[in-house]
C-alpha cells in the first residue's frame, strides 16, 4: 500500500462533517512537522484551520485545501460504511474520497518526496487547511487569508485540491470560477379567501410577468474564458397549506453563476429594475459568496501543464466550470491560483470513491510542479 494510499484511508476514517475537523489536521500535523514545517493552528469560533510554512524567504507556493466534508445521507444506502474507507474493485470509498481528502493526502506525500529530494528548495512551500469548506465558509480560508494579509504574508502561487478532473486524473485544471451572486427575494401581496380575489392580492399572479422577463434575459455573452451568466431560481413558495387561501407572500430564491463580462453591482440593478416597472412591493436580502477570478497563462499553470504532461503522458485542459471554491478568497490577494485533483463524477454522493492507481499519479504531479517552481535548473 502507498503512503498516498495509507494517510488517504487515515483520514476518511475521521468522520469530519463539517465543520467538524476531527483530528485531520493534527494528523497532518504530525506529518509536516516531521519535514520542516512549522504549525500555526488558526481557530474561528467553531472552525479549525491550520496554516504550515517551511521557509521564510519567497516565492510562496501554497496547497490548499479543506478536511471537512457534506453529510452522508443515509448511511444504509451506501455500499460499505461511508467512513470505513474501503478499498474494492481498484476503488477507494467513503466520504470524502473525492473531495478532498485523497488530495490533501497526494500534497502530502508529494512533499515529504521533494523535501527528501530538495531540502534546500528556493522560496517557501505553505499549506492552508481548513474545515469550514463545505459549510457557511466563514470562519474558514477567508479568516487565514485576512491574518496572512494582516502580517503581509503574501501567497504567489497556490494550488486548490478541488476535484477537477473528468475522465483521468489532470485532464482537466480550474484557472478560474465563477462569480456567485445569490438573494432572497420577498413579493408582498394581501391574503384571501380565493373565492374573493378582488379582496385580495396574489403576489404568485403579481411575480409571473416579471419571472417570465427574468428566466427570458441574456445577462451577457461570456468570453473566451467564461460562459454567460445564467439565472437560476432554486426555490419558490407561498401558501399556508390550504388550497382556499390567496398567499399574502410570495417567497422566491435565486442565484447567479457570472462571468467577468458583469459584476454583482450591475446584476442587483438589473434585478431591481425589473421589479420596479413591474409595480411589485418586495423586500430583497442579497448575499455575494464570490466574485469570478481567473489566472491567465503564466509560472502556475506552465508549470501544471508540464507537469501533467510529464508524469501522466497527455495534456491538461483549462477550465471555469462547476461551482465556487475557496479559491476564491486567495486569488484577490494576487496570488495565482489553480486547482488540480481527482475525479469529481461521485463527489457529495452515496458511494462517493476515487480511482486508488490515480492517487499516487496525483502525487507524482503535485510533486512535479514544486520542482518546476522551486529547484533551480
Amino acid at each position: 500500500m502507498s503512503e498516498t494510499l495509507k494517510l488517504a484511508k487515515a483520514l476518511i476514517e475521521r468522520p469530519s462533517v463539517t465543520p467538524e475537523d476531527a483530528g485531520c489536521q493534527p494528523l497532518l500535523g504530525e506529518r509536516l512537522t516531521a519535514i520542516g514545517f512549522q504549525l500555526e493552528p488558526m481557530r474561528f469560533d467553531e472552525v479549525d484551520n491550520l496554516w504550515a510554512r517551511r521557509g521564510d524567504n519567497g516565492p510562496l507556493f501554497v496547497f490548499a485545501g479543506h478536511t471537512d466534508v457534506v453529510p452522508t445521507g443515509p448511511e444504509e444506502a451506501w455500499q460499505s460504511p461511508p467512513f470505513a474507507s474501503t478499498e474494492r474493485d481498484g476503488q477507494l470509498y467513503g466520504r470524502g474520497a473525492a473531495d478532498m481528502k485523497s488530495s490533501i493526502a497526494a500534497m502530502v506525500t508529494a512533499c515529504e518526496r521533494f523535501v527528501q529530494q530538495h531540502p534546500d528548495h528556493a522560496g517557501s512551500i505553505g499549506f492552508l487547511i481548513t474545515s469550514d469548506e463545505e459549510g457557511p465558509s466563514i470562519n474558514g480560508t477567508v479568516k487565514v487569508v485576512e491574518t496572512l494579509e494582516q502580517r503581509n504574508e503574501k501567497i504567489d502561487w497556490c494550488l486548490v485540491g478541488e476535484p477537477s478532473s473528468t475522465k483521468r486524473v489532470g485532464d482537466v485544471i480550474k484557472n478560474g470560477r465563477r462569480g456567485s451572486f445569490g438573494a432572497i427575494l420577498t413579493i408582498r401581496g394581501k391574503q384571501g379567501h380565493v373565492a374573493y380575489p378582488h379582496l385580495a392580492k396574489n403576489p404568485v399572479h403579481l411575480f409571473a410577468p416579471a419571472l417570465w422577463e427574468l428566466v427570458n434575459i441574456e445577462w451577457d455573452q461570456g468570453n473566451d474564458h467564461f460562459p454567460p451568466t445564467t439565472f437560476q431560481i432554486s426555490n419558490i413558495h407561498a401558501g399556508t397549506g390550504a388550497n382556499n387561501v390567496i398567499p399574502g407572500e410570495l417567497e422566491v430564491q435565486f442565484n447567479f453563476r457570472f462571468s467577468t463580462e458583469v459584476t454583482d453591482a450591475e446584476l442587483r440593478q438589473r434585478i431591481e429594475t425589473i421589479l420596479d416597472k413591474h409595480g411589485l412591493d418586495y423586500g430583497i436580502d442579497w448575499t455575494l459568496s464570490g466574485q469570478p477570478f481567473l489566472t491567465p497563462e503564466g509560472e502556475l499553470v506552465a508549470a501544471t501543464r508540464q507537469a501533467i504532461e510529464s508524469v501522466a503522458g497527455y495534456p491538461t485542459q483549462l477550465s471555469t466550470a462547476g461551482g465556487t471554491s475557496d479559491g476564491r478568497f486567495i486569488a484577490p490577494t494576487g496570488a495565482q491560483v489553480l486547482e488540480l485533483g481527482p475525479l469529481n463524477a461521485t463527489i457529495h454522493q452515496i458511494d462517493e470513491h476515487t480511482d486508488i492507481a490515480e492517487l499516487d499519479t496525483l502525487s507524482a504531479i503535485y510533486e512535479q510542479i514544486l520542482v518546476n517552481l522551486l529547484v533551480d535548473n
